[in-house]
């Protein structure tokens, strides 16, 4: 029999909530323990990062918050490879999967390709986001809450129109929550054990930016992977905006954007 995972216990599950972030945030003040979980089958103002709208109708995607107390400094980076793995286990994907260009692979080839980390925390799968990650917490109080939103069982019209391009989806039955939600505590709690150095070499290894033109506010340049405590590192192009002479900087926060190519 395998151990059930440390996280998500105890746990509160809710039919309707406004958000499962700011339930747990409530259940952290109060003194609810680490690995306590939040769990919903519909929310009606789930949100993401940016303070973006996280949307999805009921019964179809996993929500789920978890408190995390004495959280690390990587906890989003660690947060965003515990799902991608988790994605992974349950499309049947593999590291060791032959390499290419993730959108050109066909639905229903046999070897799927292996999810993707869009800086710093959006997982991507044939470069669609299949699922976020929001950490919220006050750091000080030795707190910090995991919020994950993954598109389990979404299918195509689930999505606004205008997401359609960019949102992806596991494609799976409504069942599947459950088991998606049990790879993804055990996931999270390997990564939280883990030495710091692996967690980087892990989310490397998934990082779908480098190499690649990016544009945030204030700036483009060339994503050249992280550095050891998180940030995006950027070539910057010579005379470009951001950087007259050319060089590198990071980005601590923020949103990128991939620029198309030519």
């Amino acid at each position: 029999m395998i151990d059930p995972p440390r996280l998500g216990a105890p746990r509160l599950h809710l039919r309707v909530t406004d958000s499962t972030n700011e339930r747990a945030i409530s259940l952290a003040r109060a003194g609810a323990p680490d690995g306590t979980l939040v769990t919903a089958s519909e929310q009606t103002a789930g949100r993401g990062r940016q303070g973006r709208r996280w949307t999805a109708p009921a019964g179809r995607a996993l929500l789920a918050t978890v408190i995390v107390r004495q959280p690390p400094a990587l906890l989003a980076l660690l947060a965003a490879v515990a799902v991608a793995e988790a994605v992974d286990d349950a499309i049947g994907a593999s590291r060791s999967a032959p390499t290419g260009d993730p959108r050109s692979a066909p639905t229903g080839d046999p070897q799927p390709q292996p999810a993707e980390i869009k800086w710093p925390n959006d997982v991507l799968l044939r470069a669609r986001k299949v699922a976020g990650i929001l950490v919220e917490g006050r750091p000080q109080e030795g707190w910090a809450v995991v919020g994950i939103g993954c598109n389990v069982a979404m299918r195509e019209q689930d999505f606004p129109e205008e997401l359609r391009s960019q949102a992806g989806t596991l494609a799976l039955e409504p069942e599947a929550i459950e088991t998606v939600l049990d790879r993804v505590l055990r996931a999270l709690e390997r990564q939280l054990s883990a030495p710091t150095e692996d967690v980087l070499s892990a989310w490397r290894a998934r990082d779908a930016l480098v190499g690649k033109d990016i544009a945030w506010d204030g700036g483009r340049g060339r994503a050249a992977g992280i550095d050891g405590t998180g940030r995006l590192v950027v070539e910057l192009p010579e005379g470009g905006s951001g950087g007259a002479g050319g060089g590198r900087m990071t980005l601590q926060a923020g949103e990128v954007h991939l620029i198309p190519a030519r």
